[in-house]
C-alpha cells in the first residue's frame, strides 16, 4: 500500500471529529494537494473528503452502539455542526434514522433493505460468482449494487447468497438494475476454517465496478472476497451480524464517556 495514502487514512481516522481540510489531509501525507487527491482516488476509489464523511458516519454507528451518548452529542462528536445535517446524512447513508438504528440494533431489529425503487421492464442485471479466500467457509455473503463506491444506502438490487467453501464459487444474479454506473460490493462476516479456538472473525469485503449497466441487457461481474484492508470504505448500511465486529485497524472510538441516551 502507498505508504503516503496510508498515513492520510490514519491521519482521517484518528481527527474525523475535527474541522479538517482538504490540505489538512495531504499535508499529513506530505504532498501536494493535486498529486495526494489522485494518489488517494486510485487507491480507495473515492476522494479524500468523501472517505473522511463516511468514516464520519461510520463512526457515528459505533458510537451509536457502544456509548450511551445521545445522538446531539454523537453529531458534534464525529464533526458535524447541525444535528439535522447529521441526521440527514446518516439515514441517507445508514438507510434509517440515528435513533432507529441504536434502537434496531440493540434489539437485533435490523433488516437487510431491500432495493430503493420497483423494477422496470427495461432494468439491467449483473451476475457472476462469490468465491472465498481459502481458510474461510459457510459464509452469508450480502450483495448490492450501489451507486457509488461506499456501501451506502439502499441498493438498486440486492441478494443474501451461502458459500461453503473457499473452492466452490456460488453464482449470484442482480436483477432490476436501471441503466446506468453502478457497482456492486459484497460484505461477509466469517469465521476463519482454523479450528484454533483464538481465531477471531474477519470482516470480507469484494466487488467490481464501475460497471455500465444497459436496460434490458445482463453483464457478468465476478467477485472475490478478501479480508478488509485499511484502503477499504468502511460499511454505512446497516446489516445484521456487521455491527459489533472490532474496528478496522487504525480506526478507535473517541468520546466513549457515557452520557444519555437517546
Amino acid at each position: 500500500m502507498n505508504s503516503a495514502v496510508e498515513r492520510a487514512i490514519k491521519f482521517i481516522c484518528e481527527k474525523y471529529g475535527e474541522p479538517l481540510s482538504l490540505s489538512d489531509v495531504a499535508g499529513s501525507a506530505i504532498l501536494s494537494r493535486f498529486h495526494f487527491c489522485r494518489l488517494f482516488r486510485d487507491a480507495t476509489g473515492v476522494t479524500p473528503g468523501r472517505f473522511l464523511s463516511a468514516v464520519r458516519i461510520y463512526q457515528a454507528k459505533r458510537m451509536l452502539l457502544m456509548t450511551g451518548m445521545n445522538v446531539t452529542e454523537i453529531a458534534f462528536a464525529v464533526g458535524y455542526n447541525s444535528l439535522g445535517s447529521f441526521s440527514n446524512h446518516f439515514t441517507d447513508s445508514v438507510g434509517i434514522p440515528p435513533g432507529r438504528f441504536r434502537h434496531a440494533a440493540r434489539s437485533g431489529g435490523i433488516e437487510l433493505l431491500g432495493p430503493r425503487r420497483e423494477p422496470s421492464p427495461a432494468s439491467g442485471t449483473v451476475t457472476g460468482t462469490v468465491t472465498l479466500p481459502r481458510g474461510y467457509a459457510d459464509v452469508r455473503v450480502y450483495l448490492g449494487a450501489f451507486d457509488t463506491p461506499i456501501v451506502q444506502r439502499q441498493p438498486a438490487s440486492a441478494a443474501l447468497i451461502e458459500v461453503p467453501a473457499a473452492d466452490k464459487p456460488v453464482p449470484y444474479s442482480l436483477s432490476g438494475i436501471p441503466g446506468g454506473t453502478w457497482f456492486v460490493r459484497a460484505v461477509a462476516v466469517a469465521d476463519n476454517a482454523d479450528p484454533e479456538p483464538w481465531t477471531r472473525r474477519s470482516l470480507l469485503v469484494g466487488g467490481s465496478g464501475p460497471l455500465a449497466v444497459a436496460p434490458g441487457a445482463s453483464i457478468g461481474a465476478r467477485i472475490g472476497l478478501r479480508p478488509r484492508q485499511p484502503t477499504d470504505l468502511p460499511i454505512l448500511l446497516a446489516l445484521p451480524d456487521l455491527e459489533l465486529q472490532p474496528l478496522p485497524p487504525g480506526v478507535a472510538v473517541s468520546g466513549a464517556a457515557p452520557g444519555r441516551a437517546s
